[in-house]
């Protein structure tokens, strides 16, 4: 399968947007944010929304790229660092979103506001990283064909 650019840049859009949005709510008192249950579904259908379009992007450059296929979300991040896409620093930052993006979407009765809450103080600035790093690296690798 070849790497489809588009399909990328299309998703990276898609992030800015989320990250927006994450931007806006993370400047909202944490105590309102607790306290109103509407807020917070934002919030955990932002971080999964972008979650998934960050393991999204990541899956289909390994698979496209580098002909590697992720068993687990998990290692998605690691091998996109083994492969120079993104930074190993980013990497090891983004460790544990895939299992964070599990138990929004599986364990949402056993949510840790406390656990969103810390994941929306970090998302806008990691999420847009590594957008950043992606763009970076198309611009390499289209450079390189």
């Amino acid at each position: 399968m070849p790497l489809r650019v588009d399909a990328v840049e299309i998703r990276l859009l898609r992030l800015e947007e989320v990250i927006s949005e994450l931007t806006r709510l993370a400047g909202i008192d944490p105590d309102r944010l607790r306290a109103n249950r509407s807020e917070m579904w934002a919030v955990e259908r932002g971080l999964q929304l972008g979650a998934e379009i960050l393991l999204d992007i990541g899956n289909h450059i390994l698979v496209a790229e580098y002909g590697v296929s992720s068993r687990e979300y998990g290692d998605i991040f690691r091998r996109l660092a083994e492969r120079k896409v993104i930074s190993q620093s980013l990497a090891e930052r983004l460790d544990g979103l895939a299992g964070f993006r599990n138990i929004l979407v599986h364990d949402y009765l056993d949510l840790d506001k406390e656990r969103v809450l810390e994941n929306l103080r970090r998302a806008p600035k990691d999420f847009s990283e590594l957008a950043r790093e992606i763009r970076d690296w198309l611009g390499t690798s289209r450079a390189q064909t």
